[in-house]
């Protein structure tokens, strides 16, 4: 008995409602067989290396060399269709743990051989360990580590020091940092955004008119409607896949080369830690097109004769939608000082660092005391010299000169405040 429709046919959306229309199931990929990452030599476990970019034996330091080639920007991208989710690959292609963090709520994954029970998030030892998840989609590409412990404990100790806002002994807390190496979840979006704006702008002239018997000159505004086309082609958009990682901090780390993208390989989780996403590719495109229709309107108003514009309208259409799943590198480090714990965050890749640095507002207070001195001293002479007869035409300079350094000093410390808030912020 012939049944509707075939097991080897697939549903997929119909353009005309009420139809139901189905296609040949796609052909799944190949799965990557689950593998275990052991030395040939001692059979103790290896780990990815930064410093050789292959794996390396933990115990008798034997070698593996890499086996992907670099393909960077040339990376595969796959559309928005049926046929590519249904063969996308799952999983990691190898055997996994997932620790969960009681405190700060974080799921990362790491090598099954890791004895590992802190949480590179928060420093918590409070987690849980179970088998990690195999039903998420399998990163296509990642931008390999490149940078060790080492480099980041130098970066670290330098930045600890490069302000004078920050207390004395807090760089040696950077040459003790723990750091753990883990890949977080992007995606990378490309679209061609085709847009057709329309506005008031406003345009100014000179227009000389009498005014109580006398010619003057007075500034017209005219409002003129103006319009234009805009093709905008977005380029590798990335979009954070961890709702966990600090965005404050994510926003100050430069950026990461994606000419250095290679394929998806599981060596180069062995011996590391990494995020899955938990926000969803639907998600991720949404918040990506929101940024797109900033850039694009931008560049809208970019074509106006007038930065002044008012009733400004656009229409916008994408196409040419795609997108991949990848992994990049980042090494997170948490350090106590006093009753605080803090987050260092290092950019895997480039080496650039952001994080939380707890101020000395002692030192704070005593410049912003020492800044308003002169204002201070300023201003009592100016009295002093205004209740003297003989110097009296002195106190209206002297004053001024006192307001400005009032003034001065009262930016600086606005500034300093400022500076010192963020460096304590998340």
């Amino acid at each position: 008995m012939n049944t509707f429709p075939p097991a080897d046919y697939v549903r997929v959306q119909s353009a005309v409602p009420g139809i139901e229309v189905y296609m040949p199931r796609p052909p799944q990929e190949t799965q990557q067989d689950v593998v275990a990452f052991h030395c040939p030599q001692c059979d103790a476990a290896t780990a990815y290396c930064a410093e050789n970019g292959g794996l390396t034996c933990t115990h008798c330091g034997h070698y593996e060399a890499p086996v992907q080639p670099v393909v960077g920007k040339a990376a595969a991208e796959f559309e928005f269709t049926v046929e590519t989710m249904a063969r996308a690959a799952h999983g990691w292609g190898i055997e996994r743990k997932e620790l969960s963090c009681q405190r700060c709520g974080v799921h990362t994954t790491l090598s099954t051989d890791m004895l590992t029970h802190t949480c590179p998030f928060c420093g918590s030892n409070q987690v849980v360990q179970v088998k990690a998840a195999q039903d998420t989609l399998r990163p296509r590409f990642l931008v390999p580590l490149q940078i060790g412990e080492d480099d980041c404990r130098r970066i670290t100790t330098a930045w600890l020091q490069n302000s004078w806002m920050l207390p004395k002994n807090l760089q040696q807390l950077g040459r003790v940092a723990e750091f753990t190496p883990i890949y977080i979840p992007f995606w990378t979006f490309d679209a061609q955004a085709s847009a057709y704006w329309r506005a008031e702008v406003a345009h100014t002239r000179q227009k000389t008119v009498w005014r109580n018997g006398r010619r003057t000159t007075q500034t017209v505004t005219e409002w003129r409607w103006e319009s234009g086309n805009v093709e905008l082609f977005h380029d590798d958009l990335l979009v954070n896949g961890s709702s966990q990682v600090s965005k404050t901090l994510l926003r100050q780390l430069r950026g990461y080369d994606l000419q250095a993208l290679v394929p998806y390989d599981a060596s180069y989780l062995a011996g590391m830690q990494a995020q899955a996403y938990d926000v969803d590719l639907e998600t991720a495109w949404e918040l990506g097109r929101a940024v797109m229709r900033q850039r694009t309107k931008a560049a809208c108003q970019g074509q106006a004769t007038s930065q002044r514009m008012r009733n400004f309208s656009m229409s916008l259409d994408f196409s040419e939608e795609t997108w991949r799943y990848i992994l990049l590198p980042m090494y997170l480090a948490t350090y106590a000082y006093g009753r605080e714990r803090f987050q260092v965050m290092i950019n895997g890749q480039s080496g650039s660092i952001a994080g939380q640095r707890p101020v000395d507002w002692r030192k704070v207070v005593a410049v912003t005391a020492v800044s308003l001195l002169p204002a201070i001293l300023s201003g009592l002479l100016a009295l002093y010299v205004a209740a003297t007869a003989n110097t009296a035409h002195l106190a209206a300079p002297l004053g001024f000169i006192a307001a400005l350094a009032l003034i001065g000093a009262l930016v600086f410390i606005i500034h300093t405040v400022q500076t010192a808030l963020k460096m304590d912020d998340v």
